[in-house]
């Protein structure tokens, strides 16, 4: 927990879904007890993880979590929350686990051809987007990519997001009966003295 909260460890990014924040930034003493609460669930989905890969007969990870500033990128902090974001990042457990649920799913095709159709505006050619051709307006069929050429990417995509759906079912399952002392309670916990939900 030191790599978090030492020598310029990171702060857990504030706002919806990724943790409870005080709104008084002159508040130091309950920004650290969020900032330790926020690192004991990121250090909990590690230990949950390695217990996974364990049971799964994955290859034993190597140790995680670098004792120096972590850096999440901004658009697994918006998609997954800071705390899984962080998980995913600097946990070698976590990152096997979610590869390994990845694995795991299977994407109809059905459901890539739905996605293609339904988001015609993501496969516009180069050309189209240059001359302004609006995707929603019965672009010519040569404006858009061909499903074939783009359905790779689409199942790649589909299978990632149904992997971390997974990876949110798993955690929650597995850190339900985990018992907090006081203090280190989910930093979005309303029952502690810190929290206050931001939107």
């Amino acid at each position: 927990m030191a790599a978090f909260l030492s020598g310029g460890g990171t702060s857990p990014p504030g706002g919806a879904g990724n943790c409870a924040t005080s709104h008084n930034t002159a508040a130091p003493a309950r920004r650290h007890r969020q900032q330790r609460r926020w690192a004991t669930q990121v250090l909990i989905a590690d230990e949950l993880a390695r217990h996974a890969c364990t049971e799964r007969g994955l290859p034993h990870p190597p140790a995680t979590l670098p004792p120096h500033r972590l850096t999440l990128p901004e658009p697994d902090v918006a998609t997954l929350g800071s705390i899984i974001a962080a998980a995913l990042t600097h946990s070698p457990a976590a990152q096997a686990l979610l590869t390994d649920l990845e694995n795991e799913q299977h994407i109809p095709e059905t459901a890539v051809r739905d996605y293609y159709d339904r988001n015609q505006d993501r496969f516009l050619t180069p050309d189209a987007l240059r001359r302004g051709v609006d995707p929603y307006d019965a672009p010519a069929p040569s404006d858009i990519h061909p499903y074939e050429q783009v359905r790779h990417d689409i199942e790649g995509e589909l299978r990632q997001a149904a992997a971390h759906r997974a990876f949110f079912t798993w955690l929650d399952k597995a850190r339900a009966d985990v018992e907090y002392a006081e203090g280190y309670e989910h930093p979005g916990d309303p029952t502690h003295q810190d929290h206050e939900h931001r939107h």
